[in-house]
């Protein structure tokens, strides 16, 4: 199972969906036209579509835990309406039915486009998820320089791979994974538009690019990163380049372009029109565009204590910190940015419209190995071309709205509550001994804890992988349900005694591990709902009842969006909440620990991303005392 964060786009949710590692199997080599790559994915079973009345079934035992009983009671009526023989949903079910004979994957397109492109917020915060690395151990520019070297270097070695096709094909369960996903995170951006965005992929042009993209002091560089001979660079020839772009742009004065890329979408759309109507400015732009990744060489970010450094370094993964910050050493439209500091604040930063997290995890992992390897010192006994300051022609106008998006970008910094904590009293081992699954006891301590908080629980998102189906993305699985509730109520009442709450949390923690299946099997409730609402909108139908009742509202509104983000390396992933009201949490379970970030918007007074995280702290520690006073037979 895949898990990842969520986003709200239009009632939909956005994920960017990761959870459990995969197993690993021999490379397979493939030519992309006509190899084994596409063997390997025609030999992938299509999307399957539930049946209508399961989904509806589901539906009414999902909304269970977060609505009213009279609410529940209008919803049922209106779903009989809506599955009645011969009625509306019929007719929708059978145009799905003949769109996932005539697709791929019924659902894939539809989802990109609602949850992704069609999205108005700025990807910054609602959207863009950063990751935060271990802090590394320099503090210099020539430390920074080295390791940004080495870094460019891992993700070229990583690129190696994916052009050759000689990537692992993941299993889980004994089913080998779609891995179309890994062949458009490099050489790919986000191209912003008025009501409609989109996505270009440079590496499946007639000539991919042979450049990445360099910021520093919001100075934007093309570095070529091939010989002619199409060898990559090494590191010590990197670390040369580097330094003539640190050199060339020392100043800090230059206008930061790209603060824009955080505006809102329509604004941007715009914008970006106004600034592409100049040459110059257009061929500077499409050389972003089409660089293979970002690489942002931050300044050293103002000293703190180290129990909130975690914190620190994850506002400026997420968003810069601000125009007085980072924010301008930005392409927030690049799919994949790394951000390395000068005081060893290191991490990445992507746009996951053309994928989800599994291959940004998977390239992030080898690169912090690639970099701990010692390598020979190899002298640069070839010249190396200049590399390329991309130049920008600044009107009055563009100013104007360079100064908006710092004004709208300060906003939200200053709205955004942060907090990552390291839970160092124990890690996936202690639910593993009692053999319960670590991300459901994860789920169910933060059900408790936020139960704690507010005496009710709350429409709580986690994404599930359909990776096991082709061009799959990603289902929701619905944390809070009838066994969670019936838990976290009992867990503080003296009336109930300990082997009457440990059979509550078993049971909660089986009926997640239930949903996980039925969400990774393709049987899930949400995409399904969201292809019966697309379905109605394509035969320009009514929205149907359903999709309008506040029963369904209710249902979207995630005040919990929560993911679970395995890595090799200890990590901690970071995303913002995606209602007004609520929290986003993202967790690493290592074997000994769990890295969490939980945010919030400091906007809300009812939430507070600190006291959740104290809260979920409380409750892991509470539900260990419990596995231990509540000894079990051993089967």
């Amino acid at each position: 199972m895949w898990k990842f964060c969520s986003r709200t786009a239009g009632g939909m949710a956005k994920t960017c969906g990761l959870v459990r590692p995969c197993h690993l199997v021999k490379p397979v080599s493939a030519t992309r036209v006509a190899g084994r790559y596409l063997s390997h994915q025609r030999g992938l079973p299509c999307l399957p579509l539930p049946p209508l009345q399961q989904t509806c079934e589901r539906y009414i035992t999902a909304l269970e835990p977060i609505v009213e009983a009279d609410e529940l009671m209008h919803t049922k009526e209106l779903l009989e309406d809506f599955t009645k023989t011969g009625g509306l949903g019929e007719r929708l079910q059978e145009g799905l039915e003949k769109r996932a004979q005539r697709t791929e994957n019924w659902l894939s397109e539809w989802w990109v486009r609602v949850a992704y492109l069609e999205y108005r917020m700025p990807v910054v915060v609602h959207s863009s998820p950063g990751l935060v690395l271990p802090r590394m151990d320099f503090r210099d520019k020539q430390g920074q320089i080295s390791f940004a070297a080495k870094l460019i270097a891992g993700v070229l070695d990583f690129k190696t791979m994916i052009d050759n096709e000689t990537l692992p094909v993941e299993f889980l369960g004994g089913k080998p994974l779609c891995m179309n996903q890994y062949y458009e995170v490099l050489s790919s951006c986000r191209i912003p538009g008025v009501k409609k965005d989109s996505v270009v992929n440079h590496a499946k042009s007639s000539s991919p690019p042979k450049h990445i993209s360099v910021v520093h002091n919001f100075q934007f560089f093309q570095l070529d990163v091939y010989h002619h001979d199409g060898t990559p660079l090494t590191a010590d020839q990197l670390c040369v380049q580097l330094e003539k772009i640190c050199s060339a742009s020392s100043e800090s004065d230059a206008e930061p372009v790209g603060i824009l890329t955080t505006q809102h979408r329509d604004r941007w759309g715009k914008a970006y029109l106004r600034l592409i109507s100049d040459k110059t400015n257009r061929e500077s732009v499409v050389a972003v565009q089409r660089s293979i990744f970002t690489l942002c060489l931050d300044g050293a970010t103002s000293q703190c204590s180290d129990d909130v450094y975690r914190s620190s370094a994850a506002v400026q993964m997420l968003h810069g910190g601000g125009s007085g910050g980072n924010s301008g050493n930005r392409w927030f439209d690049k799919t994949l940015q790394f951000i390395v500091g000068e005081d060893g604040t290191c991490g990445a930063n992507y746009e996951h419209a053309p994928a989800e997290g599994p291959p940004i995890v998977a390239l992030i992992d080898h690169v912090v190995e690639y970099t701990r390897k010692s390598e020979a010192i190899q002298a640069v006994v070839v010249p190396l071309p200049e590399p390329q300051k991309l130049q920008f022609n600044i009107t009055a106008e563009m100013k104007e709205d360079i100064e908006e998006a710092k004004v709208s970008m300060n906003m939200l910094a200053q709205d955004l509550d942060m907090k990552v904590m390291m839970f160092g009293h124990f890690g996936k081992n202690v639910p593993k001994a009692h053999r319960m699954s670590p991300d459901a006891f994860i789920q169910m301590a933060l059900q408790l804890a936020y139960y704690r908080m507010y005496r009710r629980c709350c429409a709580t998102y986690e994404s599930a992988s359909l990776r096991m189906y082709r061009l799959g993305r990603t289902d929701t699985i619905r944390s809070a349900s009838t066994a969670s509730t019936s838990f976290v109520k009992a867990f503080d009442d003296p009336s109930k005694q300990n082997p009457e709450k440990m059979d509550l949390l078993e049971k909660a923690v089986k009926a997640h591990r239930s949903y996980t299946n039925m969400a990774i099997s393709g049987q899930a409730i949400d995409r399904h709902l969201l292809g019966l609402k697309m379905q109605a909108l394509e035969e320009k139908l009514s929205v149907p009842a359903i999709f309008t009742d506040a029963a369904y509202a209710k249902a979207l509104h995630y005040q919990l969006s929560t993911s679970q983000v395995p890595s090799k390396t200890d990590c901690v992933m970071c995303f913002g909440p995606v209602v007004s009201n609520g929290y986003g949490v993202c967790y690493n379970p290592m074997n000994d620990h769990i890295n969490f970030a939980v945010s919030s918007f400091n906007a809300c007074t009812e939430t507070d991303a600190g006291r959740l995280a104290q809260a979920v702290e409380d409750a892991l520690l509470d539900m260990r005392t419990l596995l231990d006073q509540t000894p079990r037979a051993k089967l």
